[in-house]
Parts: structure tokens; sequence; C-alpha cells
């Protein structure tokens, strides 16, 4: 085995504890990013809301086309204000990365 199939495996290993190790360092409230569930056959594996039936991209969609916190959890009476604080969590987490151009 070469050294840096050895190296691949090892950080492949322990990829998980690193990656919650940082986002503690980050601020990232892990409480609330553990109510966004990814089921497969749901929504078609798809980030959602505690389980339920609907989407991160749903909530973020209500909130892009003006809808309040309020009006939100008044149509969707199964979601709690922390459903929709985890979902603007989980995408701030998401599209915080590096994009690459190129020339």
């Amino acid at each position: 085995m070469r050294i840096a199939d050895s190296l691949t495996v090892d950080l492949g290993r322990f990829c998980a504890v690193l990656r919650i190790s940082l986002l503690d360092l980050w601020g990232m409230n892990l409480d609330r990013l553990s109510r966004i569930t990814v089921e497969e056959g749901k929504c078609g594996g798809r980030p959602c809301i505690r389980g339920h039936r609907i989407r991160v991209s749903d909530v973020l969609e209500l909130l892009a086309a003006g809808a309040s916190f309020e009006e939100i959890v008044v149509d969707y009476p199964f979601l709690e204000r922390e459903d929709i604080l985890a979902a603007l969590e989980y995408a701030a987490h998401q599209a915080d990365h590096p994009v690459l151009q190129t020339p």
C-alpha cells in the first residue's frame, strides 16, 4: 500500500468527526441543524424539515417571496419558528464554500 492510499483512507474515516468539529468552531447550531432530515424516497431525497414533506427549499422560497415567519407557521402549523431558522442556517452552510472559476 502506498502512503497516499493510507492517507486517503484515514481522512475518509475521520471526515464526519472533522466536519462536526469545524461546525462547532464556526458557531453552527447543531441542535437546530438536526431538524433538517434527508430520507430516501421522501421528496426525492432532498433536505426536509423534521421528516415532514416540506423541503428546505420550499421554506426558503416562501421567505424569498416575502412571507413572514408568522405567515409560514400559520399556513404550515406543523412547522415551528426554529424549523425556519434551521432552513436558513442549513442554506447558509451549503452556500459557504469557495467558487472556483475557470479562465
